[in-house]
């Protein structure tokens, strides 16, 4: 009794786990989309599907030209490594799929799908250049007037510009020369007078403002460039005791050369006092952070404190974990465009799976009659499942669904029709050979089970590489089919086999319907008692030869061997 009962027991668990599997994911995608950004009830409603690719859906194209020193053209390494770096920080701003290229000796044209936030678009625009300078002197910003002057404050060229004494350090303010401190006075923090802050001489002071322009500050020379941060991260700032201060805050890590340095510069502040106790941390000519120095750094970690959120302290984390651009840039042109393919050709798309299913499943009825609403509704979980994993993907990493993710679940349909037709056959096989239903539904499971997990193992395999090695929509093609070859795996362990380990106990089907697909006389099956092997008769005209042919064709060698020892055993019983 256990055994018969046992199929029973283990086919109901499976569909409940499946069951539970697909709550499970709903449950998550709407919990993942009520707590997502996005104000409106659009965005919201929106993000409950998953995201177009720019070929789909269209975006905003920016084109950025290269600014170099010498005013030439940049070099090739120049433009790919400033590629590599956009490219890295549009997927961490949400745009994973965003095509970057170069066009031309000095530009590169960025297009991000959807409608990227501002965060993401100033990520790709800015040059993330970061340095550490001593602060020499700081102040408060003077307030703009009605009659103030227009462009850039530039000191008499009378004034002295070079110190009189050679300064010791950094910190030294034998550097504060007539010219700087004119400068310094007279400094407006508006747009005019901070252009060309971002490109300011390393080996020189500096004169610039705080990021949101209410201070100013006379800075030295840059003592650690940014380029000797090794990693940086975003998290909310806690006490020594391990308490929160719901405060955001960067934390960096700097290498070899930028701990040691870093270590001497803040040996050498902690003695000063007043302004010169401070290290500006500069963005693109920008202070974003003036710290005092409390005690001296020697592990190379130090931590950025300043007016964060979450948004904009993860973007510039991001922004110095990914490094500065090789060389500047300076926006050309920044427009929205119009999906390359459209509405038109996803429905071409879409309307293309649909034939190929009606196909797939016209093939399953006419081959298994019944037995193909199996086929369709392996498929139907199929898509759900697919669906639920694409949804996840979407709000969570921020995937975008293109035509060739369209193409590569389409093609998956063909893999996962093969799955059931593997298992199938290996059900006709047994019952040819005399089992019951029952039975061949558990042998041709386990006998079929090798043969689908070899062969998804190899398209996972190919998925696999293709993805590693590809970009833009070739990784968008191999993402949907390895992650249809996974859940077809699923499907096949949970709905598949235990329907039919259910569908075995049904009248209809264990009785061999001639509609059931799985009529015993028409595969053409045979008895097998006590080793012997018997070919079933011939009456009933043609249709039982061509059965009887069928079952001889599959027959293994060592099967055909024992028929024909059978057939010269009988002769000679017969003489």
């Amino acid at each position: 009794m256990a055994k018969t009962t046992s199929p029973l027991r283990h086919a109901r668990r499976a569909l409940t786990g499946l069951l539970v599997l697909l709550i499970a994911g709903f449950a998550l995608n709407g919990v993942g989309v009520l707590v997502a950004p996005g104000n409106d009830f659009a965005t919201k409603s929106e993000a409950f599907f998953p995201k177009l690719g720019l070929d789909l859906v269209g975006g905003t194209q920016i084109i950025l030209q290269a600014q170099t020193e010498t005013g030439r053209p940049p070099t090739g390494d120049q433009l790919s490594q400033s590629v590599a770096i956009i490219r890295q920080r549009a997927a961490a701003g949400g745009s994973p799929d965003a095509q970057i290229s170069t066009s031309g000796t000095s530009n590169i044209v960025v297009s991000l799908p959807g409608t990227p936030s501002q965060a993401t678009i100033n990520s790709v625009r800015e040059s993330a250049r970061m340095d550490f300078r001593p602060v020499l002197v700081t102040g408060a910003a003077p307030t703009a007037s009605a009659g103030s002057q227009q462009g850039a404050y530039t000191p008499p060229a009378s004034l002295a510009a070079t110190p009189s004494v050679s300064p010791t350090s950094g910190s030294d303010l034998n550097q504060v020369t007539p010219y700087l401190q004119d400068l310094y006075l007279n400094y407006r923090c508006d747009a005019d007078q901070q252009n060309g802050n971002g490109n300011a001489p390393a080996d020189r002071p500096l004169v610039t403002c705080s990021d949101d322009g209410s201070a100013k500050y006379l800075l030295g020379p840059v003592e650690v460039p940014g380029t000797s941060i090794s990693n940086a991260t975003s998290g909310i700032a806690t006490t020594s005791t391990g308490a929160t201060t719901g405060q955001w805050v960067v934390n960096l890590s700097f290498n070899g050369t930028g701990t040691r340095q870093f270590a001497a510069i803040s040996e050498r502040l902690v003695a000063l006092t007043g302004a010169q106790n401070q290290f500006a941390i500069v963005l693109d000519g920008r202070v974003i952070s003036a710290p005092t120095m409390n005690a001296a750094i020697t592990d190379g970690r130090a931590q950025i404190s300043g007016n964060f959120t979450e948004t904009s302290a993860k973007q510039l984390a991001d922004q110095l974990k990914f490094g500065a651009l090789p060389i500047q840039f300076a926006v050309q042109s920044q427009q929205s465009i119009s999906a390359t393919l459209g509405s038109s050709q996803l429905t071409a798309g879409l309307i293309a799976g649909l034939i190929g299913l009606i196909l797939v499943f016209g093939y399953a009825l006419f081959q298994y009659r019944v037995l193909g609403f199996v086929i369709l509704a392996s498929l139907g979980i199929s898509a759900v499942l697919t669906f639920i994993v694409l949804d996840f993907l979407s709000w969570r990493q921020g995937y975008r669904l293109s035509l060739a993710g369209v193409t590569g679940i389409i093609v998956s349909i063909g893999i996962t029709a093969d799955s059931f037709i593997v298992y199938f056959e290996r059900i006709r096989d047994e019952l040819r050979e005399g089992r019951g239903l029952e039975g061949a539904v558990e042998t041709g499971w386990r006998r079929a089970r090798r043969t689908v997990l070899a062969s998804d193992a190899v398209n996972l395999l190919a998925a696999g590489v293709l993805y590693v090695l590809a970009i833009g929509d070739v990784r968008g093609f191999a993402l949907t089919l390895g992650l249809s070859t996974i859940i077809d795996v699923v499907v096949v362990v949970l709905f598949s086999h235990p329907v039919l380990q259910i569908l075995a106990r049904r009248p209809f089907f264990a009785d061999g319907h001639r509609l059931s697909g799985l009529d015993p006389n028409a595969l053409g099956a045979v008895y097998r008692g006590r080793g012997q092997f018997r070919a079933p008769a011939l009456a009933g005209g043609g249709r039982a030869q061509r059965s009887t042919g069928e079952a001889q064709r599959r027959q293994t060698i060592a099967e055909r061997k024992a028929a024909e020892q059978q057939s010269r055993s009988t002769g000679k019983d017969d003489r």
